[in-house]
């Protein structure tokens, strides 16, 4: 399975097609993040303020479980990293038992552009020819099967353009206002197998539209920004130190992670400030990014309770926590807040 272009690789041509040898392949589980518009039903279902990737939502797997399962398929797992904050200690330390070498902790969250600079650069130390691929830990896919040819496909593409970030972006379905959109230029090139994956460059993003501009989006040519992103790290690096070199020297004075648990100095991190990879990294570099949009990836970000009632109707689910009296209490807490919060 292969990747066509019309345009040569500019870092010496086009390189070989073929899978990306897997010892290349690295992975970050982005899990620090605080929850906070889930945790009404994180509450109800777990009886504390846990966030929504340490919750058992679905079955008896947390989201951080079946993400750790997402990634194992396509990375090795000593090559799994995990970006978290230490005050959820007490949610991931039996969960991530056996990958305690793997932990990368921050003293606290200041959202996701540190973890994922740190990551980077830890990861380039290790090894300047990896590829990386950043994973959400709280997200929701019906098909794990089309999410891991995704995924793959995301592997070969970052192969072929080392020089670009893939992002992995979900065709939209209808006019979502709380996710992030991204307006697609033209196609490079799709899966010769399976052209439910295309290529796109990226002309835009824009975050949380109005209404009658995401009912525009959707009748265009556009994207759901999933997060889920792959590239060389070398094209990572040169992405932030374009966009946000003060906030990457920042980092860079943290002793970074070199293959045992790693807690980020509070004396270094208060001095990191506080940062949105989406709106500082990606959306003023976007020349350097290509999207895959995939058709059928069914993704949901699980923003707010009344997405997970969405999914749980969609797919007929009944978990072990649904009762007469919690599903009442679900039914409250699934109305969106109109106020903004970090997921």
């Amino acid at each position: 399975m292969g990747w066509r272009t019309d345009e040569a690789n500019t870092a010496g041509g086009p390189r070989a097609r073929g899978p990306v040898a897997r010892n290349r392949r690295w992975g970050v589980i982005l899990a620090g993040g605080d929850g906070v518009r889930l945790q009404p039903l994180t509450r109800l279902i777990c009886g504390d303020d846990r966030p929504k990737q340490f919750c058992p939502l679905f079955d008896g797997c947390t989201l951080l479980g079946h993400t750790i399962c997402r990634a194992e398929r396509s990375i090795p797992d000593e090559q799994i990293l995990f970006a978290l904050t230490h005050k959820h200690r007490d949610f991931y330390a039996h969960e991530l038992d056996g990958f305690e070498s793997q932990r990368i902790v921050q003293p606290a969250n200041k959202g996701t552009a540190p973890p994922i600079l740190f990551s980077i650069l830890s990861i380039e130390k290790m090894d300047e020819d990896a590829l990386i691929a950043f994973i959400p830990s709280d997200h929701y896919y019906p098909d794990e099967a089309c999410f891991t040819a995704v995924l793959e496909s995301a592997f070969e593409a970052a192969e072929e353009h080392p020089q670009s970030v893939v992002l992995v972006g979900a065709q939209p379905t209808y006019p979502e206002v709380e996710y992030g959109w991204i307006s697609l230029g033209a196609a490079i090139g799709h899966d010769s197998g399976n052209r439910t994956n295309e290529l796109y460059r990226v002309r835009g993003f824009l975050e949380k539209p109005s209404l009658d501009v995401a009912q525009t989006l959707l009748g265009e040519h556009s994207a759901w920004n999933t997060f889920v992103m792959v590239g060389h790290v070398r094209a990572f690096r040169e992405m932030v130190t374009q966009a946000v070199p003060d906030l990457l020297e920042g980092v860079r004075r943290a002793p970074l992670w070199s293959g045992s648990e790693t807690y980020i100095e509070e004396s270094v991190y208060n001095q990191v400030l506080s940062a949105d990879f989406s709106k500082q990294v990606l959306s003023p570099e976007a020349v350097r990014l290509l999207v895959l949009r995939a058709r059928d990836l069914g993704w949901s970000d699980l923003g707010h309770p009344g997405r997970v009632l969405a999914v749980l109707e969609e797919s007929g689910t009944k978990p072990r926590w649904w009762t007469k009296e919690l599903r009442k209490g679900m039914a409250v807490a699934a109305t969106p807040r109109p106020e903004s919060a970090v997921a």
